[in-house]
C-alpha cells in the first residue's frame, strides 16, 4: 500500500554533488525507517546509508564523510545528499522503507530488512 519514488539521479562530473530524493505515498505507517542502496553494474546490491524515524543513522565505511542521509518526516520524503562524487559511486541508487523501523535498528545493512522498495534513480559519475 505504501508507494517510494526516488528522483534526483543523473550524471555529474568527480568531485560534484547529487541530492537524492524518496517519496513515499499512500498508506504509510508511523515511526517507519529508510535505507539507500546501490548497485553498480557486475556487482551485488550494496548497503548506503539508513536512517530510524528518529534520526539515527548508519553509513557504509566508504561514504562516511561525504554521504549525509536525511528525512522531512512531515512530508513522508527522505533525502541522500551525495558529495566529492567518485566514478565508484556510479550506480542504481534505491531506497527502502522497514515500516515497523524495529529490524533496522539492528540490521540496517541489509536488504531483507525492508519491505517496500522504490524503482531505483542511475548515478552516472565521470572522471
Amino acid at each position: 500500500q505504501v508507494q517510494l519514488v526516488e528522483s534526483g539521479g543523473g550524471l555529474v562530473q568527480a568531485g560534484g554533488s547529487l541530492r537524492l530524493s524518496c517519496a513515499a505515498s499512500g498508506r504509510t505507517f508511523n515511526r517507519y525507517a529508510m535505507g539507500w542502496f546501490r548497485q553498480a553494474p557486475g556487482k551485488e546490491r550494496e548497503f548506503v546509508a539508513a536512517i530510524s524515524w528518529s534520526g539515527g543513522t548508519r553509513y557504509t565505511d566508504s561514504v562516511k564523510g561525504r554521504f549525509t542521509i536525511s528525512r522531512d518526516n512531515a512530508k513522508n520524503t527522505g533525502f541522500l545528499q551525495m558529495n566529492s562524487l567518485k566514478p565508484e559511486d556510479t550506480a542504481v541508487y534505491y531506497c527502502a522503507a522497514d515500516w515497523d523501523g524495529y529490524r533496522s535498528i539492528w540490521y540496517p545493512s541489509e536488504a531483507s530488512t525492508y519491505d517496500v522498495w522504490g524503482q531505483g534513480t542511475q548515478v552516472t559519475v565521470s572522471s
